[in-house]
């Protein structure tokens, strides 16, 4: 499962928002929901991951962008994902690749036949950029020469904001969670964080854990203060 070579775009920090997100330790802590509105330039996005929130779209079209905070954020710890020996074995059948098929994985995430399907064409342009600018980016699972699974999510610093994953075959979208793991734990991982956003039984299976949003907020602090993981930072490779 070892990863191939890949192209490694150095971030280019986009100009900076007109919006401002205020101070997510007064947010209303029963509440997930804490901003309605702004848009969704680079600028705006990476200010709202640095502040600990994330964009879904509301479901009904001509509504404002839903900005959220959880209340009970879904993280995983880099030592906890559980990884059973069949999903050890299978992972030997995968091949991990970083940012070869990012708008291919996109898509997928964004299937309309998907149960809960949120990934809107105002999303699918929003991270495009993201990833033409270095930010956003994909680890797949490829097997035979065919894009089996993966996942896509936010670099910034030490952490990584997953958005979405999806697999066409058994445990592919599995074998690039550990992809990412595996890629997070090189060099020195201290204080790096992998968000998930919530922790749904399946995740929970998985090793996400929920905290609370002020130790989310401590911990993502300690996250982008740290360097980003080799394979979500610059400079290309051939």
């Amino acid at each position: 499962m070892a990863p191939v070579p890949y192209r490694r775009a150095v971030p280019i920090e986009p100009p900076p928002s007109s919006w401002t997100f205020g101070d997510p330790a007064t947010y209303d802590r029963s509440e997930d929901l804490v901003a309605v509105g702004a848009d969704l330039e680079p600028g705006t996005l990476l200010a709202a991951y640095r502040r600990g929130l994330f964009p879904m779209p509301s479901g009904t079209p001509g509504d404002p962008m839903y900005w959220f905070c959880p209340v009970h954020r879904g993280v995983l710890p880099l030592d906890g994902l559980r990884v059973s020996r069949s999903l050890r074995r299978s992972a030997r059948s995968f091949e991990i690749r970083v940012d070869t098929a990012f708008e291919e994985v996109l898509d997928a995430c964004a299937d309309p036949a998907r149960e809960a399907g949120w990934i809107d064409d105002h999303i699918r342009a929003a991270y495009v950029r993201l990833h033409r600018l270095g930010w956003a980016h994909s680890v797949e699972a490829w097997r035979d020469g065919r894009l089996a699974g993966g996942l896509y999510g936010v670099a910034i610093g030490g952490l990584f904001a997953g958005e979405s994953m999806f697999h066409h075959e058994r445990d592919a979208s599995k074998v690039a969670l550990l992809g990412l793991v595996d890629l997070l734990s090189e060099g020195d991982p201290t204080d790096r964080l992998i968000d998930v956003q919530w922790a749904t039984p399946h995740l929970a299976s998985l090793g996400v854990v929920e905290v609370s949003r002020i130790h989310y907020l401590q911990v993502l602090a300690r996250a982008l203060a740290v360097q980003t993981a080799v394979a979500f930072a610059g400079p290309d490779m051939p």
